[in-house]
């Protein structure tokens, strides 16, 4: 038999596109008539240099929701005291597929209200919902995130299981990934969702509507207008990690000219504008495995570097917030539920880029 190669046609990303404003808005003010929700239409990427238990509340507290990596709860002895804390705040948890079986091992533990299935491959469909499957009979509540997916028919599949509650979409996008760019495989980021939130729309009415998962946008965001971009294409979340990993309250250990400092001196320094750096890595670097207590480990699809902090969370938070107003308000949404999925775009050349980047 022969395998005729198939192309998807072109494809489009978020350099490609600029959000169209409406011919008129009935929008006066970006402040006084639009609106947004205390909880924010963010993530945290599960990496340890961005999020801990130790910072997760200064995320929590700016409206962005916290999913912890798989590193927090690697010592079972402390489990029961962790997972109810993280219960508490209302957070997800990373759990590798081997942890969930040593976790489904274990007698009369509390389980997670929220949790992440944290594999790299989520088309490995079966495999993948076999293990929703058994989370929704131990306790229908529990709230799954699946992923990651690099084509819209997986968002479908998923959506039609009705055991998922979240799907993360995007491979090797993510500025800690080397996936896409050593393997070849992907889907440009703009059209992903965009599909996506099509492939939702199409599904609405039908008798699972009220399961349709919520799309997660990952991998790769660059600047405030690729996080705008996303939710206009109907991204539900955006999940964020080298971005929120620059922020001086990031998880990532702070460096002064090559040497290790504390988050005290560290933000001491940052004030009075000296050049402090935040390490930063992917979680399938050989570093990070070996911090997830991987004993064998595999080849890395992740980067390591060495980034100086730009920003505090809340000033990041604050200048998102009035990216995001702007862009609602020449919309003409006054919600952000009403701006995600529902903007009017054009494709551009790379002339027309290169004319407002700078």
């Amino acid at each position: 038999m022969v395998n005729l190669l198939k192309s998807q046609g072109d494809k489009f990303d978020f350099n490609d596109i600029l959000i169209v404003p409406s011919t008129t808005t009935n929008i006066k003010s970006r402040y006084g008539d639009v609106f947004l929700s205390e909880e924010l239409p963010l993530m945290t990427a599960p990496m340890d240099t961005v999020v801990n238990h130790k910072n997760a509340s200064q995320f929590s507290n700016r409206g962005i929701s916290v999913i912890l990596p798989r590193t927090e709860i690697r010592d079972w002895n402390e489990y029961e005291k962790k997972i109810s804390w993280i219960n508490d705040n209302g957070y997800f948890v990373s759990l590798s597929m081997d942890m969930f079986e040593e976790l489904n091992t274990l007698k009369d533990v509390q389980l997670p209200k929220k949790v992440l299935l944290d594999i790299a491959n989520g088309h490995i469909f079966n495999k993948i919902i076999w293990k929703c499957k058994l989370i929704k009979h131990l306790d229908p509540t529990i709230e799954i995130m699946v992923g990651s997916i690099a084509n819209p028919e997986t968002y479908r599949t998923y959506a039609e299981s009705g055991v998922v509650d979240y799907v993360r979409c995007g491979i090797g996008g993510g500025n800690g990934c080397l996936t896409t760019k050593n393997s070849g495989v992907g889907y440009p980021m703009g059209s992903l969702i965009y599909e996506c939130r099509r492939i939702k729309e199409e599904l609405k009415g039908k008798t699972f509507e009220s399961r349709l998962p919520k799309i997660v946008a990952d991998g790769g965001m660059k600047d405030y207008s690729d996080i705008i971009k996303a939710l206009g294409l109907g991204a539900d979340y955006v999940l964020l990690g080298s971005i929120l990993n620059k922020a001086l309250e990031s998880a990532g250990d702070n460096y002064f000219l090559g040497i290790k400092i504390s988050p005290k001196l560290a933000k001491f320094l940052f004030k009075r504008k000296f050049n402090v750096k935040k390490y930063f890595r992917g979680m399938s670097t050989k570093q990070a495995q070996k911090a997830m207590g991987k004993t064998k480990l595999k080849t890395s699809e992740g980067v390591i570097r060495y980034r100086p902090i730009e920003y505090t969370l809340n000033g990041w938070v604050e200048n998102f917030e009035h990216y995001l107003r702007n862009a609602m308000s020449y919309t003409d949404n006054n919600k952000i539920h009403d701006f995600i999925g529902n903007i009017n775009f054009c494709k551009i050349t790379h002339f027309a880029y290169k004319r407002f980047d700078k």
